[in-house]
């Protein structure tokens, strides 16, 4: 009786024993694995798609500072283009992002209206582009006593902030060299309710065609 008592407690043993060796650690360990490859192909996406994306065709900046007003407003979220200047050259009227030429830690928007060997020069408030007056419909007024004048060399860009008074831009701190472009605004995408492609551009027909003669 001693024996076939034990025999029946040993049995159980056994078949639990199998159980937690085979029917519930597999599973985990499928489980486990499955989960490994998961993450890795998640990370590989993250460096092989989205990260050079990121880094080299577009990316999202928040507007600060009330310098573009009234095209821009604080707060503002862009998507910026930072390939296309690789195949082409900016355009008169884009609105770009740059790398502040005094420190390059920081991230201006502003309004590219003088290219390279270009003469700019301010008088009265109107801004000329050699000596090609430009309608600005976009631009909040420039107190009519400051004057200037800058001619700019080879690589070189006259850029300005639209809320005139108010923009730290090519007026003080000189010419933007081009390696310090990132891009150019492609889409406002905050508000929500001014979604659109390539904000704040402005053509200025009559500078294009002048150039043109």
């Amino acid at each position: 009786m001693f024996k076939s008592k034990r025999r029946q407690l040993s049995e159980p043993e056994e078949i639990n024993n199998y159980e937690n060796n085979h029917s519930y650690g597999e599973p985990k360990q499928k489980i486990l694995k499955a989960f490994i490859v998961e993450t890795v192909r998640i990370i590989l996406f993250v460096l092989i798609i989205v990260l050079p994306i990121r880094l080299f065709v577009i990316q999202p900046f928040r507007v600060s500072g009330e310098s573009m007003e009234t095209t821009f407003q604080n707060g503002e979220y862009l998507i910026v283009d930072q390939i296309s200047y690789r195949f082409t050259e900016p355009e008169y009227g884009e609105v770009i992002v740059f790398r502040y030429p005094k420190n390059p830690s920081k991230y201006f928007i502003k309004r590219l209206l003088g290219m390279p060997s270009d003469t700019i020069t301010i008088k009265d408030s109107v801004v000329s582009i050699n000596g090609v007056d430009l309608d600005e419909p976009y631009a909040r007024t420039i107190e009519p006593l400051y004057n200037f004048e800058l001619k700019l060399g080879p690589d070189e860009y006259f850029v300005l902030g639209d809320n005139r008074n108010h923009s730290s831009d090519s007026r003080t701190w000189g010419a933007l060299p081009k390696d310090k472009i990132v891009g150019r605004a492609l889409i406002r995408l905050f508000p929500l309710t001014n979604i659109n492609l390539l904000p704040g551009y402005f053509y200025h027909s009559n500078l294009d065609e002048e150039l043109k003669n």
